[in-house]
């Protein structure tokens, strides 16, 4: 599929079939989420801009590079949540901006009830945190927020995706690259992932 990206990294593989277990406990949970995030979104960087500086080292000046573009995580409430801290720790510097998005269980629609974005964009990319992509619809909705917002440059990392989702995605904004730990079958009769890894949000935070 064009523009979307599953890792085959090993380390990304070992820990997505560690989150998948259901004798994982929620503390360990978050930490591989944590821990996956941080890899997905080394590998979903790779396109970024930098520009040449002048380093003095202990014995002699060389030549490195600096990113120039400014970054913004937006986690989708309250599952994207727990993959901020791992972007954090290769970005400290990223911006953080809060979308909330729930499901209609019947509908299956997202629901947008938290936004609180300046008028104007303070960044010039932005990586949409979820992770699972399953429906399509609250990562389609968010990109819809963000380019009304006049961000150029959006991307979306998640952790398991939906041939459905991913589908609804390409559709509606083909420009958006999607990287994901893993694509898996499909989805069931309630719009959930199969095999997946169950409710991530509940998992994460204790709540199922």
């Amino acid at each position: 599929m064009p523009n979307v990206f599953a890792s085959t990294h090993p380390l990304v593989q070992h820990k997505i079939a560690k989150l998948r277990s259901i004798q994982t406990e929620p503390k360990k949970f978050r930490e591989l989420v944590r821990e996956l995030a941080a890899l997905l979104a080394y590998e979903a960087t790779a396109d970024m801009l930098t520009h040449p500086v002048e380093v003095q080292t202990p014995l002699a000046i060389t030549q490195g590079a600096e990113l120039i573009e400014k970054i913004g995580l937006v986690p989708i409430l309250r599952s994207g949540l727990g993959m901020v801290e791992g972007v954090w720790e290769l970005m400290p510097t990223a911006e953080v901006w809060h979308i909330g998005l729930y499901r209609d269980e019947r509908t299956l629609k997202p629901v947008e009830y938290y936004n609180k974005l300046p008028v104007e964009p303070t960044v010039s990319v932005c990586l949409i945190l979820d992770p699972m992509l399953a429906t399509g619809g609250s990562a389609v909705a968010t990109v819809d927020i963000l380019k009304r917002w006049g961000v150029k440059k959006i991307k979306f990392v998640g952790l398991i995706g939906a041939p459905e989702g991913i589908a609804r995605m390409q559709a509606a904004h083909p420009d958006v690259p999607i990287h994901l730990a893993k694509i898996d079958e499909r989805l069931n009769e309630h719009g959930y992932i199969l095999p997946g890894l169950g409710d991530a949000g509940d998992r994460q935070f204790g709540t199922g």
